[in-house]
């Protein structure tokens, strides 16, 4: 894929490696998107969306149409077994649950057979960590059993009609789409990446089925902008198949939920470092702020008093801005007192560590009792 540079060097964002600092504007020019305004009141509800942090769209005028006119919609995505659940995964969770409240269908898949592929060939391990670290995650945040579909791509279905649809798609889409895109989109090629490919392609797909929801329908998959080529690739085969006429692919992009290290880094699952995980301790959560949470402020109190922070690039700020702090006048109090100086950066961490440990303590709890609903979720199509 291609890098861009800018004033302060280069950025890359690939479905590999998202890498600078990123310029979203060049970002949403060079992929072809459209910046994500004016929509209706319900979306401020979600700070993810009053901020702009979910910052652009491709077709999303018919998902809102739909919400406007209470009409049937779908929202699908999938998670990566693999790994703790933290909090770039929580960005995602947030959308899944705001999209159920406003009536979708919820289509939820494991990519069990790409983390079989590329990451673990333990299945029994992933089916584990799918459920104890994801599953149990999305209950206890608020995700309910009805109008909710959530599977494994090895075993989509109890249902012998459902499953042979699902897979078939995937393999009759294999026509309508050629090595060289293939390669373009995942370099190295192999037999592996290709079927996870073509099972990503039916994963979006397959919603509109006449198995499933029983006709075309808006469909709208939230992603990073690193995983926007997989869409571009759905959307594109999508228009090719001529044996089924699908509603054309709506998805949102998220802005990069910054790793501990710096707002130019991801949360890295192999690097208990990057991340606050849902099920880390109080002591867990005030380590890693104070210790490794990348602070925009002066080398000496005396400097920052007179100089002021950078919150643009302070790590426990952007966290309070995306997760933290729901009321925007006091996020603002917070930004203007950083940057003058007033609030010193050993303040603001504090500040963010008692946030995190009230809702994890919460969070925790609610854990415990998702734990007893989980069948509720698994194998119910």
């Amino acid at each position: 894929m291609k890098k861009r540079k800018v004033k302060e060097g280069i950025f890359k964002v690939t479905p590999w490696e998202v890498s600078g600092k990123i310029d979203y504007d060049k970002l949403i020019k060079e992929f072809g998107l459209n910046p994500l305004r004016f929509l209706p009141k319900q979306f401020n509800k979600l700070p993810l969306f009053r901020r702009g942090i979910v910052f652009a769209h491709r077709d999303f005028k018919q998902i809102v149409e739909a919400i406007q006119k209470k009409k049937k919609f779908v929202m699908m995505t999938g998670l990566m077994p693999f790994g703790k659940f933290h909090f770039g995964h929580k960005a995602v969770a947030d959308q899944i649950i705001f999209y159920q409240s406003l009536g979708a269908k919820i289509y939820l898949a494991v990519a069990d057979i790409e983390a079989y592929n590329t990451r673990n060939p333990n299945m029994e391990e992933l089916r584990e960590t799918a459920i104890k670290e994801y599953l149990t995650n999305y209950i206890a945040l608020g995700l309910k059993p009805k109008n909710c579909d959530f599977y494994f791509q090895s075993q989509r279905s109890k249902d012998g009609k459902k499953a042979n649809a699902y897979y078939s798609l995937a393999n009759l889409l294999a026509r309508h789409v050629t090595f060289n895109e293939f390669k373009a989109i995942y370099g190295e090629i192999n037999p592996g990446k290709m079927i996870s490919a073509l099972l990503q392609a039916s994963d979006m797909l397959h919603p509109q089925l006449p198995e499933f929801e029983g006709k075309p329908l808006p469909v709208v998959v939230p992603v990073g902008a690193d995983q926007d080529p997989h869409l571009r690739l759905a959307r594109d085969i999508s228009q090719r198949i001529k044996i089924y006429k699908f509603t054309q692919l709506s998805s949102t992009y998220l802005k990069f939920i910054p790793g501990l290290k710096g707002i130019d880094t991801k949360m890295s699952s192999s690097d208990p470092n990057s991340y606050v995980a849902l099920t880390d301790s109080p002591k867990q959560v005030e380590e890693k702020i104070k210790k490794h949470a990348f602070s925009g402020g002066k080398g000496s109190v005396a400097e920052h008093r007179k100089l002021g922070g950078n919150p643009d690039v302070d790590v426990s700020y952007q966290y309070l801005r995306m997760f933290f702090e729901p009321d925007d006048k006091k996020l603002k109090k917070i930004h203007d007192d950083y940057k003058s100086g007033k609030l010193l950066t050993s303040e603001l961490k504090e500040y963010l560590i008692k946030k995190i440990n009230v809702f994890l303590k919460e969070h925790q709890r609610k854990r415990k009792l998702a734990e007893k609903q989980v069948d509720k979720f698994i194998f119910k199509a």
